[in-house]
């Protein structure tokens, strides 16, 4: 009897989707914007935005008539960033990665001139849950397993294959993403047979040259007492150009304690102008990678 009934509540489910379907208006191509096309000619893909061009690179911060309008103007380039939430020491927050982040892609898109930053990815591997390793060690942390991590990539990468990006770069501010973006790049240009092209891009995150150039700009020397801590001057210093309150400035100074390695960052306007000089810095040597990603396809065999 039971089976019975479980069989015509099943045909009666399948039958109301079909009459749901037969009832609903085939979709319009020109629909756009969440809505319908013909309810508003705002909803129209081809539809004039109303508002005058905006200068911005971050997609999240953009509408998609921003975002239609800079890819038909040939911004076809889109960078993913990966960050982290992890612990940074006393003074600086758990979102160091993501405010430094906020300062480079933004440098290095504008500088490359034809790129659009995808919101950064702020959940990456970590540690392990069970029992916790890494960073999980520390209360606000939070991690993802790996195969999540490399899914979530994979669908945020495949998002903007749909919508007709042609190169597709990955970054990443933490030595524990750099895994998950290689193997999600390599798999997906590899499968697309580099169309569009998609790369992990490593030499974003090679912090010993970033760390020599602020030694030379702030005029560190050599032999200092490190704190000990799980932080450092180079990142403190791009997380200030994001934000003064994520390295807890006004309190720092007030307390004495403006100081990292034995270095101060007191001189706040110094400091601002030196992490412009870092995220140029960065950019210049990201892109440079990144034309030479382009010209290898990726890591596949040149193109005839």
């Amino acid at each position: 009897m039971s089976r019975t009934l479980l069989a015509l509540l099943a045909a009666c489910l399948l039958f109301t989707s079909l009459v749901q379907a037969a009832e609903r208006p085939p979709r319009d191509p020109r629909d756009a914007g969440g809505g319908r096309c013909a309810r508003s000619s705002y909803n129209c893909v081809d539809t004039p935005n109303p508002l005058p061009r905006a200068d911005e690179v971050w997609i999240e911060k953009m509408t998609w008539m921003d975002v239609r309008d800079a890819m038909a103007a040939g911004k076809k380039t889109i960078i993913i960033p990966t960050g982290g939430v992890e612990p940074n020491g006393p003074w600086v927050v758990l979102g160091k990665h993501n405010y430094a982040l906020q300062t480079n892609c933004a440098a290095i898109a504008r500088k490359l001139g034809d790129a659009l930053c995808a919101p950064i990815v702020p959940f990456v591997p970590e540690g392990d849950l069970d029992p916790p390793s890494g960073h999980m060690d520390t209360v606000g942390t939070i991690t993802l397993q790996q195969a999540t991590f490399e899914a979530m990539l994979s669908d945020i990468v495949a998002s903007f294959r749909v919508h007709g990006f042609q190169k597709i770069f990955l970054i990443g501010d933490s030595g524990g993403n750099a895994r998950g973006m290689e193997a999600v790049a390599r798999k997906l240009n590899t499968q697309w047979n580099g169309t569009p092209l998609v790369a992990h891009i490593p030499e974003y995150y090679e912090y010993a040259t970033v760390q020599e150039f602020v030694k030379e700009r702030a005029g560190v020397k050599d032999g200092l007492p490190s704190d000990n801590i799980h932080d450092e001057l180079a990142v403190e210093i791009e997380v200030m150009g994001a934000d003064l309150d994520a390295v807890r400035y006004k309190e720092r100074v007030k307390a004495g304690l403006a100081t990292i390695d034995g270095v101060s960052i007191a001189d706040k306007n110094k400091m601002l102008k030196l992490a412009k000089d870092v995220a140029n810095f960065r950019a210049t040597k990201t892109i440079a990678a990144m034309k030479q990603a382009v010209a290898t396809r990726g890591g596949l065999s040149p193109a005839p």
